[in-house]
């Protein structure tokens, strides 16, 4: 069973203070790489891996890091674990890899990655900082995935094309012909069709919230049967 402070820490990457929903980051990989499904997961565990990473990393290390120059050497470790993993899909995932391409690299830019370091991980113990790290990696994998599959469904009516090649034979049974015979919607295969499908998400985030906070109101004020 989770503490409360691991579940607020759940809750806030999730879903609170989600990466591109909550803080409005990354929006550039986000829109860039998740013209298929497929494409938003390699992309979503690459950062998961890094921030997981990076967080626990820094964390594990804060009280060696002098206060006066530790955005740069926060910086210096999201890119040497970015270096890693950027080798390690090159060798081991190498079509997803030139399909990413520069991207890859560009984790390292990141805010919410020197985010979390500044904000959560150099002031946390290492559990702590590697669970936010993981949550926090896991709502942008999500939301990328999401994205990548609304539009993926919308341009081709497929879902998780070319997961097999990209992701290796063991994927093969995420590969699903959604709409067949579909002629395609070109647009949402474009970078304008991502600006498009990532307001309607945010649109929709944004009405769940309002119907939990009106849910919310409504059972405090609901009165309690007096016991008889």
């Amino acid at each position: 069973m989770l503490s409360s402070t691991y579940r607020k820490i759940a809750a806030d990457g999730i879903w609170d203070n989600n990466i591109v929903f909550g803080q409005n980051l990354a929006l550039c990989p986000l829109l860039a790489v998740t013209g298929t499904a497929t494409n938003g997961l390699g992309m979503g565990l690459a950062t998961l891996v890094v921030i997981t990473a990076s967080n626990g990393l820094i964390s594990l290390t804060r009280h060696l890091i002098p206060s006066e120059i530790r955005i740069p050497i926060f910086v210096l470790l999201i890119a040497t674990l970015v270096t890693l993993v950027d080798i390690l899909m090159n060798a081991w995932a190498h079509e997803l890899y030139k399909v990413l391409g520069l991207f890859i690299a560009l984790i390292v830019t990141n805010c919410a990655l020197l985010g979390r370091a500044e904000a959560f991980a150099s002031k946390q113990p290492v559990k702590e900082a590697l669970w936010d790290g993981f949550m926090m990696g896991l709502g942008f994998l999500l939301v990328l995935v999401a994205l990548g599959a609304a539009r993926e469904i919308s341009a081709a009516g497929t879902l998780f094309a070319n997961a097999s090649v990209l992701l290796g034979e063991s994927f093969r049974f995420l590969e699903i012909t959604v709409i067949p015979n579909y002629k395609g919607f070109l647009l949402m295969a474009l970078p304008p069709g991502g600006f498009i499908m990532v307001a309607f998400l945010i649109v929709g985030k944004r009405l769940i919230d309002q119907k939990l906070v009106q849910r919310k109101a409504e059972s405090a004020l609901t009165p309690i049967p007096a016991e008889p």
